[in-house]
């Protein structure tokens, strides 16, 4: 329940930082949420959705392989820092 109050005060919180004039310019479905001209086309959706999706495949590896590595070759650059004696 607290995480849900949390997103609901997030949401509340960042739909009053527009301010009317620039509320008026945005489409319905960014309205109350960012400053400025609105998307030209719907090409920019696509360019925003494409961006975000690359970024949390980029997340997922960097998080993935920070956890796990998988490295087992014993010439490999980083045993010569890390020595187990």
């Amino acid at each position: 329940m607290k995480k849900i109050s949390f997103i609901a005060l997030f949401i509340w919180q960042a739909s009053s930082y527009a301010c009317p004039t620039c509320e008026r310019q945005q489409p319905k479905l960014l309205r109350g949420i960012l400053h400025g001209q609105g998307p030209d086309s719907s090409w920019d959706y696509v360019i925003v959705w494409s961006i975000a999706v690359v970024t949390l495949i980029t997340l997922y590896f960097s998080v993935k392989w920070l956890m796990k590595p998988g490295e087992k070759n014993k010439n490999h650059i980083k045993y010569s820092i890390l020595k187990h004696d």
